[in-house]
């Protein structure tokens, strides 16, 4: 773990008895990891989801929404707070998770990023501190199972197989891609020109990067949304 030498102090070690309460599913991705802690979390009364990537806190704050309505379900992100009065369920990035309040049920995605050099400390801190009253998970990729069974003895570890084939299938130009497609660029200049390309052969395409507007992403969020039903 790479923790950042300003924010270390901050970290405390809670009492860690309630660990053997804790599980890791662990695994590559598309393994079906976060929709297994998304349907524990609604078996409990209360829970929170720490989420890698605004992105992604705002695709499961809306499937959450479809499935118990707006007035129990919570969005806490950088850039947007939904927080109805009665919200039971909180869908969050991991640093913006309001964890001085209580839970019954705790995730954090992709736990392996402690190594981050950047937001290491942050998931070193929920790894180390986030518990739920009655269940927690850490979910993320098998490379943390090391650290894991090191700092916490008593975690459940569950390492799960992938659930589609991943094979390459060589050297494609970008305009004869099957629909359904996503293509991953490496700035934010190259997602527009990738966008634009697709556009002009009269391809439907969605895109969205880091610092995108709350809108787009939300509309993104949406079309992937009904892309995976």
């Amino acid at each position: 773990m790479n923790l950042s030498q300003k924010n270390i102090s901050n970290i405390k070690l809670n009492s860690f008895s309630n660990d053997s309460k804790v599980k890791a599913l662990l695994g590559p991705t598309n393994t079906g990891k976060t929709h297994y802690a998304m349907d524990r979390m609604l078996s409990h009364h209360s829970g929170i989801i720490g989420f890698p990537l605004r992105l992604l806190a705002r695709e499961n704050y809306d499937k959450a929404v479809l499935q118990l309505g707006k007035s129990q379900v919570a969005l806490v992100t950088g850039e947007e707070k939904i927080i109805p009065l009665n919200a039971k369920y909180f869908c969050c990035t991991v640093e913006s998770m309001p964890l001085e309040r209580s839970f019954a049920f705790v995730a954090i995605d992709e736990i392996q990023l402690a190594a981050d050099p950047d937001r290491g400390y942050i998931f070193t801190d929920r790894i180390l501190n986030a518990r739920g009253s009655e269940e927690t998970v850490f979910l993320g990729a098998e490379t943390i199972k090391p650290l894991l069974q090191k700092i916490l003895p008593k975690c459940s570890i569950e390492i799960r197989p992938r659930l589609s084939v991943l094979s390459y299938t060589g050297v494609k130009k970008i305009t004869r891609l099957k629909p359904r497609s996503a293509v991953v660029a490496f700035s934010v200049p190259e997602v527009y020109k990738i966008a634009e390309l697709v556009r002009t052969k009269k391809r439907w395409r969605s895109y969205c990067y880091g610092r995108a507007v709350s809108k787009d992403k939300k509309c993104t969020s949406r079309t992937l949304s009904k892309w995976s039903s």
